[in-house]
């Protein structure tokens, strides 16, 4: 049984934001919201829903964003107050994944003291990958390849657990290729593990193939 699409919220939709809602939403079930009617009405036919809220109230935005969302992403990174605001009234409400865009290192400690999960400064984040492939042009980096091909990390299901890369049959079943395998608890790489490498709890796959035979690996039980 797969699993149920991810019920995302992007709360702010500026360039960053909008183009987040946009590629969240070909995945997930995307609710957007902002104060600006032009911005969600440029959205509206891109995503699931998208409406006009202050998120600075936290009774308009607990009517629409609850607990069952698995995740917000606060893009309100021009405004302080505005995104300090909305991600205490994210974790009164009880998201459990906050992401917030930050405007610098001052903004970024607020937040994480207001409970964000993840701080992101897409400029910076941006400057880096293309440091990195100026440095180096042969760089693979995370980015989609040609023809719809991804390069993912992947947490294996239950049932890849324990076993080996040749029992599992990656290739015959998906089409896919580990490329490298992550250890999440030391914080090392295992490149191009052999085919007898067995699956562990803790280990992130770092997998090439198809988008759509990507994400039936991650819906796997």
């Amino acid at each position: 049984m797969k699993k149920t699409r991810k019920q995302v919220c992007v709360i702010g939709l500026g360039q960053f934001g909008t183009e987040l809602a946009r590629d969240l939403a070909k995945h997930c079930d995307v609710l957007a919201l902002d104060n600006d009617d032009e911005r969600v009405n440029t959205i509206s036919g891109h995503v699931q829903r998208a409406m006009i809220l202050n998120a600075k109230d936290f009774r308009s935005l607990s009517s629409l964003v609850t607990s069952d969302f698995d995740e917000a992403i606060v893009s309100l990174g021009e405004s302080l107050e505005a995104s300090v605001l909305c991600t205490l009234h994210l974790k009164k409400i009880g998201v459990r994944t906050i992401r917030c865009k930050a405007l610098n290192e001052d903004h970024a400690v607020i937040l994480e003291s207001l409970g964000a999960t993840e701080i992101i400064f897409p400029e910076r984040e941006s400057a880096r990958r293309v440091a990195a492939h100026i440095i180096n042009p042969n760089l693979l980096d995370f980015v989609p390849l040609a023809e719809d091909y991804r390069v993912m990390d992947i947490t294996p299901p239950a049932s890849f657990i324990g076993h080996s890369f040749i029992d599992l049959n990656l290739r015959g079943r998906f089409g896919a290729f580990v490329i490298a395998v992550k250890d999440s608890t030391a914080h090392r790489f295992h490149f191009l593990p052999g085919p007898n490498y067995q699956v562990r709890q803790g280990d992130v796959l770092v997998m090439i193939g198809r988008e759509a035979d990507l994400l039936k690996i991650r819906d796997e039980k």
